[in-house]
């Protein structure tokens, strides 16, 4: 018999240069072996070089997106992404909730690569009392943990998993502290369980070409997560993919700013292409 392909949601903004947001997440889901879908709940105006406006979804709309999916296909897990106001954020909670949503990817994104806020503040109140119970992983980098806790960014190992443990109290069952905005030759990500703390570390990758990497990890974990995998082996898939993606993200030749990584790189080398 052959296996049924995972079916995974992305709940996110519109990147029109390709690199982060829906777009990034699709390319990523499907490069990890499930098959992808999108609500989208903003468009922007971005490329490499930065976000220069963002269009709103109306929050009503975002709620049909989700419905119409859930109405006809089976979702084995939700990655949910930009959300941009307190409007979308209760209403995304809402039909998630409601639809009995499982294996939900949270990432917090706040904060453009180039420093464009894509959160707006009244709706870090309704992410973090709404969304975060629902999710099975969040995975914020170190300033939005910061951000979502009120808190100064945390700078050593035991600061990272202290406010990992405190994310944890929220809600979610796993955070992923993830440390690519960290020191040092390695990238050290954590994930944090009520088991414990794990570390993953891998040399940083000296490349300007790390548009979307937060979305593409996250999106990566939930399609693994689909697949049935542990958070922990999806953790490491995940890392692995993303990893590979930057490392070939040279490559590409996409814009003069902060450029995409390469999904495809490992298909496409396993292919000949």
């Amino acid at each position: 018999m052959t296996r049924k392909i995972p079916n995974v949601l992305s709940i996110a903004g519109s990147d029109p240069s390709g690199g982060a947001g829906i777009q990034a997440d699709l390319k990523a889901i499907s490069a990890n072996g499930a098959y992808a879908m999108a609500a989208l709940t903003a468009l922007t105006a971005q490329n490499t070089q930065g976000v220069s406006g963002i269009h709103p979804v109306p929050p009503e709309f975002v709620a049909a997106q989700i419905d119409a999916v859930f109405d006809d296909i089976a979702v084995d897990a939700v990655k949910v992404g930009m959300i941009c106001n307190a409007g979308i954020a209760a209403r995304v909670a809402d039909r998630l909730r409601a639809r009995a949503a499982e294996r939900i990817v949270l990432d917090p994104v706040m904060i453009a690569k180039g420093g464009a806020p894509l959160l707006e503040p009244d709706a870090v109140r309704v992410v973090r009392d709404d969304l975060l119970p629902l999710a099975l992983m969040l995975t914020p980098n170190l300033p939005e943990a910061a951000h979502l806790l009120d808190r100064g960014v945390a700078r050593t190992e035991s600061e990272v998993e202290a406010q990992g443990r405190a994310l944890l109290a929220l809600g979610p069952r796993y955070v992923l502290m993830k440390g690519g905005h960290g020191q040092g030759a390695d990238s050290a990500d954590c994930l944090v369980s009520a088991d414990g703390a794990v570390w993953s570390r891998a040399p940083r990758i000296d490349t300007a070409n790390t548009h979307g990497t937060g979305c593409s990890l996250s999106s990566a974990l939930a399609a693994q997560l689909a697949r049935g995998l542990s958070p922990a082996e999806a953790f490491r898939a995940a890392k692995d993919f993303v990893t590979a993606a930057i490392r070939a993200a040279d490559r590409l030749d996409v814009g003069q700013g902060h450029g995409p990584t390469h999904h495809f790189a490992t298909l496409w080398d396993a292919a000949g292409a």
